[in-house]
Order: structure tokens, then sequence, then C-alpha cells
């Protein structure tokens, strides 16, 4: 997984074409493509990211590392517990869930 996510987390946040955080997600939705959830995000915020992106029918991906390893995958220097990236396309997507899946 790491691979291609890596690299689509970098190049988003190179552009600038991401949301950073839960709250900022949830209010931006409709401009995303994927999700990114770490696994130290709370559990009735991920209820509700995962709520919305079914009604909105956007892709979810639920990052097996910490809010710090997410961080550290974007170039950060700070804890990133959700990340909404706007400027994949449907195969970059497809590839990076695929990737997921098989590890």
């Amino acid at each position: 997984m790491r691979k291609l996510l890596e690299k689509a987390l970098r190049d988003a946040m190179k552009d600038k074409k991401r949301t950073l955080g839960a709250k900022q997600v949830l209010n931006s939705m409709k401009n995303s493509k994927l999700v990114v959830l770490s696994q130290s995000i709370p559990k009735d915020m991920e209820k509700k990211i995962h709520e919305h992106t079914k009604k909105e029918k956007v892709s979810t991906l639920d990052f097996e590392g910490s809010s710090v390893a997410l961080g550290r995958l974007c170039g950060l220097q700070f804890r990133v517990s959700t990340i909404s990236l706007t400027s994949l396309s449907d195969a970059n997507i497809k590839s990076i869930l695929k990737e997921s899946e098989n590890q």
C-alpha cells in the first residue's frame, strides 16, 4: 500500500490538492475523490466520515497506521488523522485501493 499511496499523498501535498483534518474533510466532501483515515481517529468521527463518503460516493481507505505515520507519509512534521485527496484519477484510486487489499 505504501508506494502508490505515498506518491499520491506527496503529489497532493505539493499541488495543495488535499484537505487535512476530520472536520475539514467533512466540510469539503463534495470535492473529494479519496479519503484516507488513520487508526487514531475517534470512532464517532470515523463513523460520520464513512456515512458522508457513502452518501457522496467517495472512496475511503483505512490507513493501517497511526496519525503520526500518516503525517510522515504526507511529509509533514505533525499528526494527520484524516486527509482527502481531490486531484486523483479513477485509475489511481482503484490501484491504491487494490494495493491496500493485497497487504
